[in-house]
Order: C-alpha cells, then structure tokens, then sequence
C-alpha cells in the first residue's frame, strides 16, 4: 500500500469470527482470521458499516451474520 492511499483512507471497519464459529477452524479461516476495509471518510465507513449489520435480504428471517465489525482508525 501506497504512503498516499494510507493517509487517504484513515477510517476502516475490521471485521472478526466470534469464538465457537466453525469457520475459525484451521481448515477454513483459523482461529486469527480478521479482515479490513478501509475508507476515505468517516461518514461512509459509518454507512458501510450500518448497512454490514442489517438484516441481510438473502438471509431468512432471524438469522444475522456471524461476522462481527468494529470500526477502526489508523
């Protein structure tokens, strides 16, 4: 990553499996999966992120995303 794209996306969503998730397996993601999104704004981070953890319209009534999200800055 570019010093410019680091400095132009400072707002980031980082997204973890909670325990117990059987894709922390070692044979799928492992035990340390974590992923990042970043953003230029905090504004659009924060709309990414509202819209993360809505209710899914492919998913069926009462099932979320195991997938947790916390905004992060760096």
């Amino acid at each position: 990553m570019s010093s410019n794209e680091s400095t132009e996306k400072r707002f980031g969503i980082r997204m973890t499996l909670p325990e117990g998730d059987p894709r922390r397996g070692e044979h799928l993601l492992g035990p340390d999966w974590e992923a990042y999104r970043w953003f230029a704004t905090e504004e659009e981070r924060d709309r990414r992120l509202t819209d993360m953890k809505r209710q899914h319209p492919y998913y069926q009534r009462g099932e979320r995303p195991s997938v947790r999200c916390e905004a992060v800055d760096r």
